[in-house]
């Protein structure tokens, strides 16, 4: 129980349904779509849809998205609903031009935005209530303004050099020529109208006819070699699940080209480990963690790749006796020196977690990479496009190297624990490549040391880097002392690691508890 002495969060409980986002105006959207009698994937769709609008740093209909889905008995289902690089996208073309990596910021990066055609194809299969009604929210902000929330502001504010460089996004996103502060009303018009004619039309009314046009006609204005015919073939799928047991529970994960399988590798290398003897947030804790995430992280940036491209299988990956032989790296009383360099970084998105009435749980994530995604911004249809291409690889010889309509290995990642069949545990952890050593520190955190769900997340936070691992300023000093004797050299982070929601389940007496991240602007929501 935390000391309320200091300030804090408290988890939220209830007995009926829960909403838990990464923003109130999305979480109070969600919630309505609850009351009404939405299931938990119209909700999701609802809150989703408003961050889309109100988190433009993180989110938006020029991005993808992913979902696990899980009953209260049945299967956990996946979505992938990720987009592509062009037909014409050609990595010899970039490395021709001096490029060793898909630059970041450059059209070059954006593939194909998979976002709305997975709200609709998820809709489809588990929505009750009209398209219409669920996009209503976010129209409403978009049209008539939305205030700009303490956490949105402050990244809005570090964006500014990005958004200043194209004219279209420096006139949307930098009015009177400055970020807007707290408090501050924001409109996006031509992406209420895009969002209202989707609302009336449906997704094809994206992906092909005036809107695709105008986004065809903005990509190539800046060199992009996108086609109408990369837009009309847009195409999410419902794909089969991974997992890995742990200690009891099942953990889910929507399998390559997403990056889940990474804290899936976690989980086992942290199965060795007595992690229940160790004190929380000690520095043998977090010692463990990092060293095992260098190894997942290593892995994941050899072989990780959309899935028809991966040259070692899935099931190699979880196998149990690979983990424990890795294991065999990791010293308790030594930081490990022969990883190698990893690239990591974080960046920002935004996730929803909902749980309705009859206990159908849907953990869903829609982003556009990095903040404020490439900054290329369609100015006839509201649309910012995501640079998602950037985590494709150059080298020819690489699993993810970039080839035409090819999906790039990808970072966010949804997650759900299942026991017994049931769902337990739906929560996400946000910020990039943050995201897997987010998941298994949760995890870990909740089923094998025993803490609260709001205190598990919001314990202080490690990510190794190369050579250096950030620490947040909540780190305490003692700790931070004995990571340096173990070897460990650190940096504090510049910005907060990343953010996370969760709602979790008990079954036998219908209790549900949600928290949300303090990093963020985040609330639950229940009743």
């Amino acid at each position: 129980m935390r000391d309320f002495h200091f300030p804090g969060r408290s988890a939220v409980h209830s007995t009926n349904a829960m909403v838990a986002t990464s923003h109130p105006l999305a979480t109070e959207a969600a919630m309505q779509i609850l009351r009404e009698g939405g299931t938990a994937m119209d909700a999701a769709i609802a809150g989703s849809a408003v961050m889309a609008v109100v988190e433009p740093q993180m989110t938006g209909i020029g991005g993808d998205c992913f979902a696990l889905l899980a009953g209260r008995s049945g299967p956990v289902v996946a979505f992938n609903g990720s987009g592509r690089a062009a037909s014409a996208a050609s990595a010899a073309r970039l490395r021709d031009h001096g490029h060793t990596d898909v630059p970041i910021d450059s059209v070059h990066a954006v593939t194909m935005p998979g976002a709305i055609d997975g709200w609709f194809r998820l809709h489809a299969r588990f929505g009750s209530l009209e398209m219409a009604r669920l996009l209503r929210p976010a129209i409403g902000y978009a049209r008539g303004g939305y205030p700009v929330h303490a956490r949105v502001a402050r990244d809005w504010t570090r964006a500014q050099a990005h958004l200043a460089k194209r004219d279209a996004t420096r006139a949307l996103f930098l009015p009177a020529g400055r970020s807007p502060s707290e408090g501050t009303i924001h409109r996006q018009e031509r992406l209420a109208d895009t969002l209202d004619l989707i609302a009336r039309k449906g997704p094809r009314a994206f992906y092909e006819g005036a809107v695709a046009e105008a986004m065809v006609r903005t990509l190539r204005s800046h060199g992009g070699v996108h086609t109408a015919e990369d837009f009309s073939a847009v195409a999410g799928e419902f794909v089969d699940p991974i997992a890995t047991d742990h200690h009891g529970r099942t953990v889910h994960q929507v399998p390559p080209n997403n990056q889940g399988i990474t804290a899936l590798m976690m989980l086992n290398l942290l199965e060795g480990f007595d992690i229940a003897s160790m004190r929380p947030g000690s520095a043998a804790r977090l010692h463990v963690e990092i060293e095992t995430a260098r190894l997942a992280y290593a892995m994941r940036d050899r072989q990780l790749a959309d899935l028809a491209s991966m040259t070692v299988g899935v099931d190699d990956i979880l196998s149990k006796s690979w983990a424990a032989e890795l294991r065999r790296r990791i010293s308790p009383h030594r930081a490990t020196t022969d990883i190698g360099p990893l690239g990591l970084r974080t960046s920002g998105t935004v996730y929803i977690t909902v749980v309705d009435r009859d206990l159908n749980a849907v953990s869903f994530i829609n982003s556009i990479f990095d903040s404020f995604g490439s900054g290329i911004l369609c100015p006839e249809t509201g649309v910012l496009f995501q640079n998602r291409g950037h985590s494709f690889s150059l080298d020819p010889d690489h699993p993810n190297a970039m080839m035409p309509g090819k999906r790039p290995m990808h970072t966010i990642m949804p997650g759900m624990v299942t026991e017994n069949g049931r769902p337990v545990l739906s929560f996400g952890v946000m910020g990039g490549d943050y995201q897997p050593i987010g998941q298994a520190r949760v995890i870990a955190d909740v089923f094998g040391q025993g803490l609260g769900l709001q205190e598990a997340i919001d314990a202080p936070r490690v990510f190794p880097q190369d050579g250096v691992v950030e620490v947040e300023r909540s780190v305490p000093s003692g700790v931070l002392s004995d990571l340096e004797d173990l070897g460990h050299k650190l940096r504090v982070a510049n910005d907060p690691l990343g953010g996370a929601q969760a709602i979790r389940i008990d079954h036998d007496s219908g209790l549900l508890t949600g928290a949300s991240d303090p990093r963020k602007d985040g609330q639950v929501a229940a009743y």
